[in-house]
């Protein structure tokens, strides 16, 4: 039965998880930019790193097909493909951030980080739309993967305000909270693919990672920005290593999600035929299940 159970597909690998990572943490840095320049702070390094990540991302996308015009063809279906969206919902953030960088316009940066939700929220919903795979269709994904997004780009703008001594009160604040938002909507994820199902081997490798994101990529960030509220001298230290735990664990989250727990629907029977003698048939059969 092996032969017809799920397998881990190989179409995407890690520079698809590399969009991932470069666009969401692009989409969430471009957001905190646009909290601090209403703020009176200056956006334009956060935007610009912001950019650079997106266009990375994109790059490693890029990098992934074999012709290298054919890139053009992703803007040719956008009443039916996620990512052709993507594709269009990039052009304004460049456009927009990269003119709020040249003008250091606080409006033109809150106006490309609300493109840059847009472009997340399209990410998010490529990986849903691919329903072959039961761990990228299930829709608590959605949640996750912008959420996380989200916390990477916080955790990015903490890092370039902590360095540069310029931290602001608000921004480990909001890093607890999105990381909270993370762990919760990781644990619905992980408690739908539980109670729907999955293929064994995704989900454990889900459990494999599950210790380490939960106390490296939460528990650490917390304990940090803890000892920082405590101790304001060292917020600013704090503050920049829960940032690295918080945008590690991200990243690895999806490269794993990804590269790792992408295996494909497999065969299933809902109801066994009778052969011989009645009721010889019987329930389903989902060979490689959870």
């Amino acid at each position: 039965m092996t032969a017809v159970g799920p397998r881990l597909q190989t179409a995407w690998d890690w520079r698809a998880a590399g969009n991932f990572i470069g666009g969401g943490s692009g989409a969430g840095l471009l957001c905190a930019a646009a909290i601090g320049a209403v703020g009176g702070g200056d956006p334009r390094l956060s935007t610009t790193m912001a950019l650079i990540l997106i266009a990375a991302g994109l790059g490693l996308v890029w990098l992934e097909i074999s012709r290298p015009f054919r890139f053009l063809n992703v803007y040719r279906q956008p009443a039916r493909s996620w990512m052709t969206r993507e594709a269009y919902a990039a052009l304004p953030v460049f456009a927009a951030g990269a003119t709020a960088v040249w003008f250091a316009d606080p409006t033109l940066t809150v106006i490309a980080a609300g493109f840059g939700l847009i472009f997340l929220y399209c990410q998010a919903r490529i990986l849903q739309a691919a329903k072959g795979i039961p761990t990228w269709r299930e829709p608590a994904l959605l949640p996750l993967v912008i959420v996380t997004g989200l916390t990477e780009g916080t955790g990015l703008f903490v890092l370039i305000a902590a360095i540069g001594a310029s931290l602001p009160q608000w921004a480990p604040m909001l890093l607890a909270l999105w990381l909270a938002a993370r762990i919760a909507s990781g644990s619905i994820y992980h408690r739908r693919l539980t109670d729907v199902g999955c293929p064994v081997r995704a989900l454990d490798e889900l459990e494999r990672w599950k210790t380490a994101f939960l106390v490296l990529g939460h528990m650490l960030p917390f304990a940090l920005l803890a000892l920082g509220w405590l101790a304001p001298p060292t917020m600013g230290v704090a503050a920049a290593l829960a940032a690295v735990c918080a945008v590690a664990s991200g990243w690895a989250l999806k490269f794993v999600i990804v590269t790792r727990t992408a295996h494909t629907q497999g065969f299933a029977l809902l109801h066994r035929p009778a052969r011989g003698p009645v009721g010889s048939g019987g329930g389903h059969v989902k060979p490689g299940w959870y």
